[in-house]
Parts: structure tokens; sequence; C-alpha cells
């Protein structure tokens, strides 16, 4: 293909600078290039195309080619504003067959006067994403009906370490007998890797991680600082899928998807007001728009009202999974498109969805800005909202990925890159 032909020639050592974080969403492609240079990622050009309807179904790829063809487009658009092309790429991941669980281990020490070394960890930490595996194995194949189904580790990351009861934030060097370790887990079925895997290889693309998009969500907003108490909860609403990751001093607790998502709205309208998708979907985007007449805008807030009801419920069920956690944090926070209808956010505000989970308080509600993203800035301009942060979060990942390991790196740090976070 053109593509692969153009980046071949492309100068290695130049293009080891940049990557690319490429957003493949139900609704638009998103494609980022950015300059990595020290703990520094900067954005230096931007692309987008819209998706056909048949391309993809619940936030997963259904037609490969069709894809293909409009991440080289985004692509295109990318690397002609930054005047380079790029040869890595982060690829994010969504549906509700990614699985994204926090598991704790327990893990007695046969000599546990000896101090903890690093190979000892290693070990432990097998020994959870091996437990986590195996969840995912079942649970996957419960819901697919298919018990051959394979699955791979996507993302993983640290959570917590106690010894004794004791948190500690490196465990090296400690003695005792009693290790517990929280770990973060994503994993999703072979299929769903492979479109992606085949996606980059058509773009001519090397491709350095896969990652759960909740999961990138959570990394915009963490940064490098392995001490962060950040705490929220981030619902990545798209298409297709709404994807929920709660946080809790800095740790990712656990992802939920559920597949629903801005084109269920579409397409209730759709079916309501008897209208094409196309322009059920124009109608949705400017309900608030002064041209249109109340009688419509009356009908077309009946049937987004209609799906809003449905969403709630999903956002109720997926949060009530989290049992491990005391209490879910007050601070809700949304990215993706369809998080722009006016309708979903003040839903969410108004209405009593939350009296029957465990919230010390009613949550607050708010969007995330691309300058809430730590340690990315913007040179284009261009990436100026919310439907951004995913593309963004998936560049942190990349950046993680690659970045290797220094001596100045913290314990925590550290033991993540053993997790291939």
């Amino acid at each position: 293909m053109v593509f692969q032909k153009l980046r071949q020639a492309y100068k290695e050592s130049d293009a080891n600078s940049y990557i690319v974080g490429l957003d493949i969403g139900t609704e638009f492609v998103k494609a980022l290039i950015a300059r990595v240079k020290d703990e520094d990622i900067t954005i230096v050009g931007m692309g987008r195309a819209r998706q056909e309807v048949s391309d993809m179904h619940s936030g997963a790829i259904a037609d490969i080619s069709g894809v293909v063809r409009n991440c080289e487009e985004a692509l295109a658009a990318a690397e002609e504003q930054a005047g380079l092309q790029a040869k890595r790429v982060v690829i994010g991941i969504a549906g509700e067959l990614v699985k994204g669980v926090t598991n704790t281990i327990r893990y007695r020490r046969p000599q546990p006067d000896r101090p903890l070394d690093a190979n000892e960890m290693e070990f432990i930490i097998e020994k959870v994403q091996e437990r986590a595996q195996g969840k995912a194995q079942q649970q996957i194949a419960l819901e697919t009906g298919n018990d051959e189904v394979e699955v791979k580790l996507v993302n993983s990351a640290l959570v917590s370490i106690h010894i004794d009861g004791y948190k500690v934030s490196n465990p090296l060097g400690f003695q005792g007998k009693d290790v517990a370790v929280q770990i973060y887990t994503a994993f999703a079925p072979m299929v769903h890797i492979g479109a992606l895997e085949r996606v980059a290889d058509e773009l001519g693309l090397e491709l350095v991680a896969v990652a759960a998009e909740p999961f990138a969500v959570s990394r915009s907003v963490l940064g490098t600082d392995a001490n962060s108490s950040f705490t929220a909860i981030l619902a990545d609403v798209g298409g297709g899928t709404t994807d929920i990751a709660v946080v809790n001093d800095g740790g990712v607790e656990g992802t939920k998807m559920f597949g629903i998502g801005g084109r269920s709205f579409t397409r209730t309208i759709a079916n309501d007001m008897d209208l094409g998708y196309t322009e059920a979907e124009k109608l949705k985007v400017n309900i608030d728009h002064e041209n249109i007449k109340p009688t419509v805008q009356q009908k077309a807030m009946k049937a987004i009202d209609k799906t809003l009801g449905v969403w709630i419920d999903g956002v109720e069920l997926a949060l009530s999974e989290f049992e491990s956690v005391d209490h879910l944090p007050n601070r809700i926070l949304l990215c993706g498109g369809g998080a722009s209808l006016k309708a979903l956010v003040d839903a969410l505000e108004s209405r009593d969805w939350y009296k029957e989970l465990p919230f010390t308080k009613k949550p607050t509600i708010q969007l995330i800005k691309p300058s809430d993203v730590v340690g990315v800035t913007d040179e284009t301009g261009e990436v100026g909202d919310h439907t951004f942060i995913t593309a963004m979060g998936l560049l942190r990942v990349g950046y993680d990925t690659i970045i290797g390991s220094s001596d100045s790196d913290s314990i925590k740090d550290k033991l993540n890159r053993i997790l291939k976070i």
C-alpha cells in the first residue's frame, strides 16, 4: 500500500521521536501525532474521519477494510499538519468484551525473614495475572457462549502493596510473611486484538501497544506521578459504548463497559420520528439550535429521554459491580463524543440515580478538558475539547510503553514496566 511505502522510506531516527495515538471510535477515527522528548508529549498533528455505520459494532471493528480507509484519511490529515510521518502507533480497544478488573492476591512467603527482591515480586505479579486471565476467560466465555474463546492481556497497572497489613510504596527490602498485591488488569478477546493488529499492518505502522480505552482515559489524567492521590469516576461516552473507570488514590480500581452510546440516541430519534440515520444524527447534534421547530425539538427530546433512562440504568448497574469499593468517588468526569449531548449531563446532575450506590454525597459532574491531561500539550490549537481525551490518553500509554526504565524511576514505575503497562 502507498502508506507502507512512504513509511519505509522515512528516516528511522526521526520517526522514533514521534508516536501516533489512534482512537478508532464508533463514530469517528481520531489520529494524533505527538513528539516525545524527555517527559514532554507535544501534539503536532491532528486528523479526524467519520466512520460508516457498518464499520463498527458495539465499539469493536466490524469491517477492517472500511476502518483502514478511515484511518488513512485521519492519518493523512495529521501527517500533513505535522509535516512528517510517525512509524509507531498506540490503538485503543473498547467494547463490552473488554474486561478490566482489580484483583488482590495474598501471597504467604516461605521465608518471611528474607528481604523481598525484584525476582520475588515478579513471581507474585505473574500469579496475579494468571488468576485474572482465568477469570476474564470464564466471563467472556459465559457472555459469548464460546468456551474456546482466547483472551489476551492488554493493560495492567499496580494499585497497591501491603506487607503484613502495612501499606508500602516500595516493597523491596521489606521482610514479612503476608504480601497482598492489588493489580488492575484488562483483557480482550484475541479476535478484537487481531483486527487492530491487521489495521496497524495495513497502515504500515508498528503497533507498540493496545490499550483498553477507559484505562487510557485514566492514564491521561494521572500522568507520571506515582504517588498521585487523584480520585474520580471517569466515563468515556462513545458512539457505541460507554466505558467507565473508577480511580482511587491514583490507582485504577477497575473498568466496566456497556453497549449504549451516542448511536443509541440517534437510532431512537430515527425510529420514533421516522427519519433516516443521517437526518436523526444531524437533529441530535443540533437539538438546541434556534432554527429547529419547537414541535420537532419536543419530539426529539422525548426520544432522547427514552434512551437516557436506559443509559442511566447502565451507569448505575456498571457502578454497582464495583463490589470491592467501600465508597465511590464523588466526582464524575466525562469525555467522548456522546458526552456532548447536554441532556445526558443534565440527567446525571438532576436525577437521583446515585442514591442506591455507595456515594457519601451527591456526585459532581464535569467534562474533562484537554488542559486536564497531564504532560500532554497541543501545538496545533485544534485539540480543543473532551472528544479528544481518549486519543490523548493513548499517547500517554505509548509514552509509558516506549520510554524504558531509568534509575530515577520510582519502584511503582519499575513494577508497572514489569507489568507491561
